[in-house]
């Protein structure tokens, strides 16, 4: 049975932030557990993504733990997304489209991923959007069965990477 995003137990809780010369670099420390660069890569190459296609509508932000926001605290992620844009397959898939979940490593298991993709399905969904797509590479230890207890489904399609495209449907606000 799968676990939907909206019936999950006892959420941790999360806040976007965003990234600011004051604490760039602290996200920039941002880094997944060995053996998961290959799904999804480090913050520097998304922010460097970001750069590359301004057509994609980057909206990113650090993931801090709530109540954790204080001279030492560290960001425990980075989320990125597209931003209400025009679909320009097979580069840009949209419009509201996951592009980037990093958890830090030592952070991971702890429902911090759970909770920012909560909260942007809340976010976008409160923009108009009747779904969030994302995408992700098949392989051992790889982010697929987190997505799928999320309420992610597999549309069919893969990207221009090869990558398996998922829709999580959303509820109008």
């Amino acid at each position: 049975m799968i676990e939907r995003m909206d019936q999950m137990l006892t959420p941790a809780a999360v806040t976007l932030e965003e990234i600011t010369p004051d604490n760039h670099e602290a996200v920039l420390a941002v880094r997944v557990a060995p053996g998961q660069e290959q799904f999804v890569g480090t913050v520097r190459d998304a922010l460097a993504d970001a750069v590359a296609y301004p057509e994609a509508m980057p909206w990113y932000r650090a993931v801090y733990a709530s109540g954790d926001r204080d001279e030492r605290a560290v960001p425990v992620g980075f989320v990125m997304i597209s931003w209400n844009v025009e679909p320009q397959p097979p580069e840009i898939i949209g419009p509201w489209f996951l592009w980037k979940l990093i958890i830090d490593e030592r952070y991971q298991g702890r429902g911090y991923g759970a909770a920012v993709i909560r909260q942007i399905a809340d976010v976008v969904r409160a923009e108009g959007a009747t779904e969030l797509l994302t995408s992700y590479t098949p392989g051992d230890g790889g982010p697929g069965g987190f997505y799928e207890r999320l309420g992610f489904v597999p549309t069919g399609e893969l990207d221009q990477d090869g990558e398996i495209i998922l829709r999580l449907g959303l509820v109008p606000a």
